[in-house]
């Protein structure tokens, strides 16, 4: 009767361990996809930057607005 226990506990404890490997994979998996939006949010932002800069440029060249 005493194995009965100890078995279940380790049947148990093995169980847990497998679905924590799996939220550790899952947990990878969300940390790099967050990054790569992290990344491409970033460029966006850059390129949003640059645009402003050139629409800026091309009002000061066509005299649309005050300098």
């Amino acid at each position: 009767m005493p194995d009965e226990p100890e078995d279940l506990t380790l049947r148990y404890l093995r169980r847990m361990d497998e679905k924590l490997d799996r939220l550790v994979e899952d947990m990878r998996e969300v940390k790099h996809r967050l990054g790569a939006l992290e990344e491409g949010q970033a460029s966006l932002s850059r390129r949003i930057d640059r645009m402003d800069d050139r629409v800026s440029r091309i009002e000061r060249r066509l005299d649309l607005v005050e300098t």
